[in-house]
């Protein structure tokens, strides 16, 4: 991983092992490169505000996705449990309950109130969700990425029935990013790919 802070080493054996993960089964968004999106994120909060644990939230962005398969609702949980293997094998000392309570979080993408979580977390799932404050076209690509991986799993009208309420749930919420930090930046562009996304999906 090509991190400006990367504060733990990742060995050649486990970069392997996670980066076959991401790619079981083929995905069209929610793949290494997306690790890669969020960690530079990530980066850009070490620079700014900075990490408490940087570890474990490192570790956190590294595994979030890793166990991907739509339409089931414990991707997180099993990602999590990949993260707490890998860390027993491989980086002892770091906290596995911390990496694993932080991917479990974002299982509740866009239903975590700034309050229920430290700021950490907070800025964890921001990294994740930055992608709604993107530039259009980027935004675009992402949302085209979704709906190509829930093709062949969730009928058409379902998964954009369900699409379009989880997006105007966003768009619905007093804050979309629960940090400052992400908040002052991306919530203006992020109202504006939500709200035409939104209108697209009718």
């Amino acid at each position: 991983m090509n991190a400006a802070v990367a504060p733990v080493t990742i060995l050649p054996e486990q970069q392997a092992a996670i980066e076959a993960a991401y790619a079981t089964p083929p995905r069209a968004y929610h793949h290494y490169g997306h690790v890669q999106d969020v960690m530079r994120n990530y980066d850009m909060v070490a620079a700014g505000p900075g990490w408490k644990q940087p570890a474990e939230v490192y570790l956190a962005v590294l595994y979030h996705d890793a166990v991907y398969q739509p339409g089931r609702n414990d991707n997180e949980a099993r990602s999590a449990e990949l993260a707490r293997e890998h860390i027993a094998r491989w980086l002892p000392g770091v906290d596995p309950a911390r990496v694993a309570a932080l991917i479990e979080l974002t299982a509740r993408h866009g239903r975590v109130a700034a309050e229920e979580v430290d700021e950490d977390a907070s800025l964890f799932l921001d990294c994740d969700m930055a992608i709604l404050g993107a530039e259009p076209a980027v935004f675009d690509a992402y949302d085209r990425g979704i709906a190509a991986e829930y093709r062949g799993h969730v009928p058409g009208w379902l998964y954009k029935l369900n699409r379009r309420r989880f997006l105007k749930g966003l768009l619905a919420r007093e804050r979309i990013f629960l940090s400052e930090f992400f908040h002052a930046r991306l919530d203006a562009q992020a109202r504006r790919n939500l709200r035409r996304a939104v209108t697209e999906k009718r």
